[in-house]
């Protein structure tokens, strides 16, 4: 993975189940991840399970796009004829109904 986040960068985002009662559109993300037209939004994470919950746009497919649970070690280990997974390092938290990958998803409107 290209710019991997530090343990102290992890930590900063919520744990699993911290903002289980926060609407969707107002979940906080707090990382974005990418490779070719995946995008993997980050809202809460398990250091012990090293597990991130968030919002995974795979293949540019918007209709199948989801909110779930997803390994952050197989995310690490991801990669296509040599492209591997980057961490948007200008990426600002900000709430889910900002992001608007995950918005058009969540409506289900095609691109």
């Amino acid at each position: 993975m290209w710019n991997e986040p530090s343990d102290k960068e992890l930590e900063k985002i919520p744990k699993f189940y911290e903002t289980e009662d926060v609407a969707a559109e107002e979940k906080v993300i707090h990382m974005h991840f990418f490779m070719g037209g995946c995008d993997w939004y980050v809202a809460e994470y398990d250091a012990e399970k090293e597990l991130l919950f968030g919002f995974a746009i795979l293949n540019n497919d918007y209709q199948m796009a989801e909110w779930g649970y997803i390994s952050f070690r197989e995310l690490c280990k991801l990669s296509a004829n040599g492209i591997e997974v980057d961490r948007d390092l200008y990426f600002e938290p900000t709430k889910a109904k900002g992001v608007e990958k995950i918005m058009m998803a969540m409506k289900k409107v095609r691109v």
